[in-house]
């Protein structure tokens, strides 16, 4: 299809081929489930590895996951910033500022790094 009008009649042809994919995924779903299913018994029990459940379903997480979590993701999103900076660094034009940009880029997540050591969230009890 060539011409103005060409992109958007694959775009409309596409768009109509995908309804008619959805429409008849529905329907072959109303079509072909049973009416009213039959419930097994025990089927809405909570299950723990075939052991009857013991106790509540409220479980306390402890914070220092989430500050580990945390703390991975900055400094694996620091990798994703450094490692494009290193291999552009030795282009002309790249000088002294990106050095000092990304120095303080790296103190400021010292900073951090430092801050939650002082506050002993690193340590491990």
């Amino acid at each position: 299809m060539d011409g103005y009008l060409g992109s958007y009649a694959t775009l409309g042809l596409l768009l109509l081929a995908a309804v008619l994919v959805f429409v008849g995924a529905f329907s072959a779903n109303r079509l072909l489930s049973p009416a009213s299913p039959a419930e097994p018994a025990g089927k809405r029990e909570t299950y723990e590895c075939g052991v009857d459940p013991v106790g509540g379903d409220w479980a306390q997480a402890q914070i220092r996951y989430y500050v580990y979590a945390y703390l991975y993701v900055l400094f694996a999103v620091e990798a994703v910033f450094l490692f494009p900076w290193a291999v552009i660094f030795d282009r002309p034009g790249f000088g002294m500022t990106t050095v000092v940009e990304m120095a303080i880029f790296v103190a400021v997540l010292a900073l951090g790094i430092l801050y939650a050591w002082r506050k002993r969230i690193l340590r491990w009890t």
